[in-house]
């Protein structure tokens, strides 16, 4: 934090109800080295005040609660009696019990109002000495980020305001900690991501932001299940971390006393149940890749991956620009939405630019990868093009960072690029007519890839020799994130595959790309952070 928080509530200490410091239990005073002085004093006087309810006989945390209504309903309680009674001054609806965070409070004296936040939003409480009687006395109790239970009838302020009058009034969880100021928020980058609670309680975009994502997730179930894909899921912890160019988590698995990874992709499992009869299956879960962290990646991301037997990477070009329009209707509320990077509105309507990679590259970079078939020429033609090459990267890797470069900027609307080297992608099946392309496309928005899809290799003696020459590059050529040969979905395999069409989207950029992020820990609700 570059600040202590600042509690942003009126004052309501009541120094008789208020034990001094030394009535405050040792163990009440611990762990607090790691807050900022004025943070600690705010812990410690509403610590009092915990103390101080409980010597009245009030619980601070009771087991239960009654709740008859949300804020959202109440308040839609009130304007269907008011629509139909047409009394506006005087209307008060029967009583109703609500709950929530208190996120502000005005007034002093014999009156007061506080907003009360829940899940569908706020309600103005107006509370009144004469109808609280003793109970009044509470509200020196309540600080900002209590929650509090509030039973009264609705009705309208003079000022027009749809309110909650207060007749009792309860705390229910007594916050120790203060909020951050609720004009400011968290300002540091790094609080907001390590403490996302506050951040979703003060700060509207960031809640906005993981409803979506979860408007997402479920808006792509939803579409794949109307194609008659059956969602399934598959193992995490895996002996052969295979189907991704990555290196994995690795653990230990004590009972069986040997050494197991966290996934690097779904893919290999998925395919198994192709060859078992399950002609359309996808997953929604969690990758795991030990990389680097920065706004497009996350060691911990989401992707949904699908296969569907007898298609091919054209049938699968056609799943993802009707699925993509179709979820961004649904969570946006148009397939037109803002470009993150700025510039033009993206169009996400169907049919989406379609641009062959090598003819991309050439026009871009001058780089002809098929002229280019080992590292010195490709690091010579990269040159050329004031492309830098890492002189310890593989061959695919220094082709990856071409396109990174010359091509993927370039893509700003939606975009599939089309055809890319054997040597870069290990599980795609030939381009007919072509020994070193094969039939896969990445799909672009806003210059990143969502997409990832191949006509998928079948043939079990090409997969094979492939599996065996992505392990001699790792064992003799040192490329640590090579594919893995993994022996059971070659047998799989050798049981017979049908032509397949594969894909995996990124979930999280997805999200960015609906919600106008710039960085995966925008959409992330608990990203991994260096430190």
């Amino acid at each position: 934090m570059t600040e202590p928080y600042t509690d942003n509530i009126d004052s309501m200490s009541n120094s008789n109800n208020v034990p001094d410091d030394s009535e405050v239990s040792e163990s009440a005073r611990d762990s607090v080295h790691e807050l900022g002085v004025a943070e600690a004093k705010l812990r410690n006087d509403r610590i009092q005040k915990v103390e101080s309810l409980r010597q009245r006989g009030i619980d601070p945390y009771p087991p239960r609660v009654e709740r008859s209504h949300t804020s959202a309903e109440a308040k839609k309680l009130f304007l269907t009696t008011e629509v139909s009674s047409g009394n506006e001054s005087e209307l008060r609806t029967d009583a109703v019990s609500v709950v929530g965070r208190v996120m502000a409070r005005r007034g002093m004296g014999k009156m007061a109002f506080l907003d009360l936040k829940d899940g569908s939003g706020t309600l103005q409480i107006h509370a009144r000495a004469d109808l609280l009687g003793d109970r009044y006395d509470l509200l020196a109790d309540i600080d900002i980020g209590d929650f509090a239970s509030v039973k009264g009838p609705m009705f309208r302020t003079r000022r027009g305001e749809v309110s909650l009058e207060a007749h009792e009034l309860l705390i229910i969880s007594k916050a120790i900690l203060p909020l951050p100021d609720k004009w400011h928020g968290l300002q540091d980058v790094e609080s907001r991501f390590r403490q996302r609670y506050l951040d979703l309680l003060t700060n509207d975009a960031a809640a906005a932001t993981a409803m979506a994502r979860s408007k997402t997730v479920s808006a792509v179930r939803r579409f794949m299940e109307a194609r008659g894909y059956v969602e399934v899921e598959t193992p995490v912890l895996v002996p052969i971390a295979a189907g991704g160019f990555a290196q994995p988590f690795e653990t230990h698995h004590n009972a069986q006393n040997r050494t197991l990874y966290l996934r690097i992709a779904t893919e290999l499992y998925l395919k198994q149940l192709i060859v078992g009869g399950m002609e359309r299956v996808f997953e929604i879960g969690k990758i795991f890749r030990n990389e680097g962290i920065d706004a497009d990646h996350n060691p911990e991301f989401t992707t949904m991956e699908s296969y569907e037997a007898y298609a091919d990477y054209a049938d699968v070009m056609s799943l993802v620009e009707e699925l993509v329009a179709k979820v961004a209707v649904e969570v946006a509320g148009s397939a037109r939405v803002p470009n993150p990077g700025g510039g033009a509105e993206i169009d996400l309507s169907p049919p989406w630019r379609r641009l062959d990679l090598r003819q991309s590259l050439i026009d871009h970079a001058g780089i002809d990868f098929l002229k280019c078939p080992d590292r010195a020429t490709l690091s010579a033609a990269m040159s050329n093009a004031d492309i830098s090459a890492d002189p310890n990267s593989t061959w695919s890797q220094m082709l990856d960072k071409a396109i990174s470069a010359a091509v993927e900027p370039t893509l700003s609307q939606p975009t599939f690029l089309l055809d890319y080297p054997l040597a870069m992608s290990p599980l795609a099946k030939k381009k007919p007519g072509f020994d070193n392309v094969v039939e896969r496309f990445e799909a672009f928005v806003a210059g990143r890839e969502l997409a990832n899809a191949f006509t998928e290799l079948n043939d079990p003696i090409d997969q094979r020799e492939r599996f065996e020459e992505q392990e001699r590059l790792r064992t003799e050529g040192g490329d640590l994130e090579a594919d893995r040969l993994d022996e059971s979905f070659l047998r799989a395999v050798e049981h017979g595959m049908p032509p397949t069409g594969g894909l995996g989207i990124g979930i999280d950029r997805l999200v960015m790309l609906l919600t106008g992020q710039n960085t995966i820990r925008e959409v992330t609700l608990f990203p991994q952070l260096r430190g």
